[in-house]
């Protein structure tokens, strides 16, 4: 089974549902029949990644917080509680502060557990966490699928 690892920004409004909806069919949807995807469990792509993933795919779900769901913001707990039944498993990895080492060491403990990584970053931004995260994949050796939004 191959391990995936979901990034990607948080500033999604200037698409549609729809819109989100082709791009993972389009770019999640080959790989979900045989994957175990790893999602960070944020607002933005992941937590539409993670709905997308439950409602219309069979793929394992591992969702990933740095600290703990319950500090998560409002949209991300709202689509773990929609997709319950479908995640497999929810790391919280504890972190007392969340601030960007928190953040960066959630996604390099994905990356670390994972085969590859698919990134869906603003394509107005350069420096952010979905970067940190490309790049952390790239300095691993692994493969990795990057889909500007």
């Amino acid at each position: 089974m191959r391990t995936v690892a979901i990034t990607g920004t948080r500033r999604t409004g200037h698409k549609t549902p729809a819109e989100y909806a082709d791009l993972f069919e389009q770019y999640l949807g080959p790989f979900a029949p045989a994957a175990h995807f790893y999602i960070g469990g944020a607002a933005g792509i992941d937590s539409l990644a993670l709905l997308w993933l439950a409602d219309r795919t069979a793929a394992a779900i591992t969702v990933v917080a740095p600290g703990t769901m319950g500090r998560q913001p409002a949209e991300a707990q709202e689509a773990v509680a929609r997709s319950w039944g479908r995640i497999k498993e929810v790391v919280e990895l504890g972190a007392a502060e969340l601030q960007a080492p928190a953040y960066h060491a959630r996604n390099r403990w994905m990356v670390d557990r994972t085969s590859m990584t698919i990134g869906f970053p603003h394509a107005t931004e350069s420096s952010t966490g979905t970067w940190q995260t490309i790049d952390y994949t790239a300095e691993q050796g692994k493969p990795r699928l990057i889909v500007p939004v």
